[in-house]
């Protein structure tokens, strides 16, 4: 299945709004919808327009059928956060699945937000394997960017887009109660500062809202386990590790990193489509998924051997990212077979 055009795009959209009478239309369109709304009446302007859009109908009616009422989590990050279409296209994309009858939980990152606040602030900060050491400091800035600016943003964009959005960090009610992660290798570690590593999650909290029609926002800032000596230190977590944590323990149906990548490509830089946790092994043992590459895989296999029934890493950079991998995959689900690629076991 080929991505969605915008036209078809428009379509998932009409069929949201007229599928569920109480849900608003999405408001304030971007240009590209805009263009959709003048093409979409050419859609049945030819036989093969004509079959195009039925074929696209079909899809996505099988998509809905098989996902509706079920959890999917979305890791949201990178390009499609800074470029401000991306992420006007990424709201309406969740306020669609929302109305399409989705259950949908948003965990964010913001790197790109924190790095230019510790640079206005004065703290200075550094990255060992791929995580911000996090002093009481750094912490603190990055609790302010990420449970303040910008989870507010994206939750507002969704209630803007005419979904339901609820913004929260991991602190409140105690979402993700967290130990101390260390780096390194257990001969040899190193001391990440205030980095956690999620070992519970409220998913009581985060069921309430979903059941009553409102997506949580998580910023991924945590706390200590209750009862423990740190329960009142607050914790950086990395938003992907903490995506497929929520995804694992609320066995979503599936979760989505939107990356700054097409996928996981081969040696000869072809897109690998589809991968199970065993491919992912082999990839690895002969050195073809490497260097970044890596933990990214591993926060998708990871989610995959806790119960998610798959995990896409998603080129966030495509506009419609979310939308796309979501209902082009019809029945089966796996996605537009072009956006990046899918982990199953």
């Amino acid at each position: 299945m080929k991505l969605f055009s915008a036209s078809t795009i428009l379509l998932a959209a009409t069929i949201a709004s007229t599928s569920h009478a109480f849900a608003p239309s999405i408001s304030s369109p971007s240009s590209l919808h805009q263009k959709s709304v003048s093409t979409s009446t050419s859609l049945f302007s030819s036989d093969s327009s004509s079959s195009s859009f039925a074929e696209n109908a079909i899809t996505i009616a099988s998509s809905i059928s098989s996902l509706a009422g079920q959890t999917v989590v979305v890791k949201y990050g990178g390009n499609a956060m800074t470029t401000p279409e991306l992420a006007t296209l990424f709201c309406q994309d969740v306020a669609t699945l929302q109305k399409l009858g989705l259950r949908i939980v948003v965990v964010h990152g913001g790197g790109p937000m924190i790095n230019a606040m510790l640079e206005k602030v004065g703290v200075e900060s550094r990255f060992e394997g791929g995580m911000r050491v996090s002093t009481e400091e750094v912490v603190d800035v990055a609790a302010m960017v990420l449970s303040g600016t910008v989870n507010k943003n994206i939750s507002s964009g969704i209630s803007q887009a005419g979904g339901r959005a609820l913004g929260l960090s991991g602190r409140d009610d105690a979402l993700l109660q967290c130990e101390k992660l260390w780096g390194g290798s257990e001969d040899d570690k190193i001391d990440l500062g205030n980095v956690g590593q999620v070992k519970v999650v409220n998913t009581d909290l985060i069921n309430q809202l979903l059941d009553a029609g409102i997506s949580p926002v998580i910023a991924p800032i945590g706390m200590g386990c209750k009862g423990q000596e740190d329960e009142s230190v607050v914790y950086n977590i990395n938003a992907d590790v903490a995506a497929g944590r929520i995804a694992g323990e609320l066995k979503a149906a599936r979760v989505l990193f939107l990356t700054d990548i097409a996928g996981v490509l081969d040696k000869e830089m072809t897109l690998l489509k589809s991968l199970s946790c065993d491919d992912i092994d082999d990839l690895i043992g002969d050195e073809t998924i490497t260097g970044g590459m890596i933990p990214k895989v591993t926060y998708a296999t990871d989610a995959v051997k806790l119960g998610v029934q798959g995990a896409f890493i998603t080129d966030g950079r495509v506009p419609h990212a979310l939308l796309n991998e979501i209902l082009a995959g019809g029945e089966n689900g796996l996605g537009s077979g072009e956006g990046g690629t899918v982990v199953t076991l």
